[in-house]
């Protein structure tokens, strides 16, 4: 399945207006989904690094203009992929999260300024001292090794960041990682690190592989993910790979005061770590380091793609928290993007499941930093045009954050006589409708809507996807087939197929079919927060469902709340568009979704196979007795003991929900000085009113 198509790719951000920078963020978010799962979840990007951070960095750059359009499912938010299939799926104690990026001096300074900034005893005295240590960002698979009582007794992929694999058998057969601990370690330690294979190690298997007639692998990181994600441990044992060890997850008992001392301490029980590192005080002396690195970077040994920067002091960590998908008080700094020149073959067009036309650069294949790179997406008519981009052109294709591949240029000078200029298609290749660009739109449509067989698969390839519906065994090409031959046409006619229907067909027998059953039926219970993101609403995506689960805690809460809320002066739209990152727009694509009769047919033929189970929030260290679990409150005026940023992060740490403005829905509003029109509202409507001191004492009990 070709990648995703971007409308407005070429506009600068500056003249976006919201109509178009909502399109953009759409597409940019199904784009960046596509690419985060080929590499996090299949081991098989399909564009560079650098060009993923490229179009990252579009989107939060989007966001950060238009903050209202702001989707709580944007990658900006999210982290790797679902688990894969034929592995045990773990639930991490502690979620897995990744990291912000920065490309330049400036990001590194606006990161500096952001923790002076958060952190009250640092915002107004640029004279006190913030340390941080500088590591190399290694480019690996982030792994999770758990010890009890000292014993090592699970290990597991990052995964989806909430849920990994079950990798233990395979992290057993690694020779340098402890199998057990020394007794200062403490009852329950979950060690973070990368498994990775260094150069020389991926040569040599590269030339096991090409005596032995095998696949070649891409690079390091390719080989060593999926020498780590065998069935078979054998396998694993047979592959050199190798784990640094230098972070940690849930832990019985502090391991230390600073980051540094960890580090130290983790050395001592055996981890090798990520050397060599720096404690660094300012920003000349980040980027000295960086520098240092960068020019160093090809004598290491592994591979790295930049230099992660974390606070040092422990206690600072803790305050400053996490948002969305990162902590507040570490980022990367990644390494300038790869580029190279390569012929366009061919143009080709990807219909999306909301009939969006997306013309794919088909390219002579090319190795970009380490990654075979055979096509990338071209956006959309306009690009192609601003770039003057034409069939046999040679191009520049350069990896922008080492993951996702990008057509910068075309260069004319080197163009052939017979290279052909770009005509957009009237018609849909897949159902032959008429392709339609309404005015002032950039993406061109296909009208066969429910009659187009490209988006009524990807409509249903969506709903059984690892992070929706989770069934295993129906992938792409299977939701294909069974949709070319009658078998399944609406997502409820999955529950509907039995062993004879299937048994018979290329491909299965007796004991495939059964297996397949038996998935589906597995799934007849459903999550409510995959349910709401297997429905394929527009902008609502993982997180966005998720968030949705958690403050509706069933599907007939939900359904109702959301057909009230097509009302715009209910207190039901009131309430979400209240919600914390979800904007109008979502909210109108959200009520919209279950305003329309075939959809509304869609939920009710599901719901008579399924059971939706409500919401059950993940278990957090912090959040077990505190008074603010599953509470909306409501900041107002101005805090003296700490910014507004680290209150609002330390009661969503304890599992409360922040909402923007004041509803009969409300627990507390927490009102500083010179509270405002919020706190008058909340006192109308007989709400809790918390003053400062009453909210720290609170936070200080749930905390303690």
């Amino acid at each position: 399945m070709p990648a995703p198509p971007l409308r407005h790719a070429t506009i600068d951000i500056a003249k976006l207006d919201p109509f178009r920078a909502e399109e953009a963020i759409h597409d940019l978010a199904a784009a960046l989904a596509y690419y985060g799962e080929k590499y996090h979840a299949e081991d098989a990007p399909e564009i560079s690094d650098a060009e993923y951070d490229a179009l990252f960095r579009r989107l939060e750059s989007i966001e950060q203009r238009f903050p209202h359009l702001s989707r709580v499912d944007s990658p900006t938010a999210k982290v790797g992929a679902a688990a894969a299939a034929g592995f045990r799926k773990v639930r991490h104690s502690v979620p897995m999260l990744s990291l912000g990026n920065a490309f330049s001096r400036a990001d590194i300074e606006d990161f500096v300024g952001s923790v002076r900034n958060f952190l009250a005893e640092f915002k107004d005295n640029s004279d006190r001292e913030l340390a941080f240590i500088a590591e190399l960002k290694i480019d690996g698979l982030s792994c999770a090794l758990r010890y009890e009582q000292r014993r090592l007794i699970r290990a597991a992929t990052r995964g989806d960041g909430q849920e990994g694999e079950d990798v233990t058998a395979n992290i057993r057969t690694i020779a340098h990682i402890p199998q057990t601990l020394p007794a200062d370690a403490p009852d329950i330690v979950e060690i973070r690190g990368e498994v990775y294979m260094t150069d020389a190690d991926f040569a040599a298997l590269n030339q096991r592989q090409l005596a032995g007639g095998s696949k070649l692998f891409a690079n390091p990181r390719n080989a060593a993910a999926g020498s780590l994600r065998q069935l078979d441990p054998m396998i694993t044992a047979s592959r050199p790979i190798r784990f640094f060890g230098y972070g940690w997850g849930e832990t019985s008992t502090m391991l230390g005061e600073t980051q540094s001392s960890v580090r130290e301490r983790l050395q001592r029980w055996g981890f090798t770590l990520n050397e060599p590192s720096r404690i660094v005080g300012s920003v000349e002396e980040m980027m000295e380091f960086y520098q240092q690195i960068e020019l160093a970077r090809p004598t290491l040994g592994f591979s790295i793609d930049g230099i992660v920067y974390k606070v040092d002091r422990l206690d600072l960590q803790q305050r400053l928290g996490f948002v969305s998908r990162a902590p507040r008080w570490a980022i990367a700094h990644k390494f300038p993007p790869e580029q190279a020149k390569t012929r366009l073959e061919d143009i080709l067009i990807q219909v999306g499941r909301t009939g969006a036309l997306t013309p794919v650069a088909i390219l002579t294949p090319i190795n970009v930093g380490g990654v075979m790179v055979g096509r990338a997406t071209l956006h959309n008519e306009d690009y192609i045009t601003e770039k003057d981009i034409r069939i046999g052109d040679m191009v520049v294709i350069q990896r922008a954050g080492d993951v996702i591949p990008q057509v910068v240029q075309s260069l004319p000078a080197l163009r052939p006589e017979n290279a052909a200029a770009y005509v957009p298609p009237e018609t849909c290749p897949v159902c032959g409708s008429h392709a339609v660009r309404e005015q002032g739109a950039v993406v061109r449509r296909c009208t066969g809507g429910l009659v187009c067989p490209a988006q009524a698969v990807e409509r249903l390839r969506h709903f059984v996807m690892r992070d929706a519906m989770d069934i295993e065994g129906l992938g792409a090409k299977t939701i294909q087939e069974f949709y070319d031959d009658g078998l399944i046409r609406t997502p409820g006619d999955i529950f509907r197929l039995d062993i004879a229907g299937i048994v018979g067909r290329e491909g299965w027998g007796e004991v495939s079919a059964r297996k397949l059953i038996e998935n589906i039926a597995v799934r007849r219970t459903a999550p409510l927060d995959r349910f709401i993101h297997a429905l394929g609403i527009i902008q609502v995506g993982q997180s966005t469902a998720r968030l949705l689960a958690r403050n509706y805690s069933s599907f007939s809460q939900f359904r109702a709340a959301m057909a009230e809320a097509g009302d715009p002066e209910s207190e039901a739209w009131r309430r979400l568009v209240a919600i914390n990152g979800i904007g109008e727009s979502m909210a109108t694509d959200i009520v919209g979704f279950f305003t329309e009769p075939n959809n509304l047919a869609v939920v009710d033929d599901l719901l008579s196979q399924l059971t939706i189970a409500d919401y059950a929030a993940p278990s957090a260290q912090q959040a077990g007795n505190s008074e603010f679990t599953g509470k909306t409150l409501v900041f107002t005026g101005t805090l003296s003991s700490m910014t507004r940023n680290e209150a609002k992060a330390r009661a969503e740490a304890l599992g409360a929900n922040v909402a923007g403005s004041v509803s009969s829905k409300t627990d507390f509003v927490v009102a500083g000085a010179d509270a405002g029109s919020k706190a008058t509202k909340a006192r109308a409507l007989g709400l809790t009113v918390l003053s400062e001191e009453e909210f720290v004492s609170k936070l200080a009990a749930s905390e303690g």
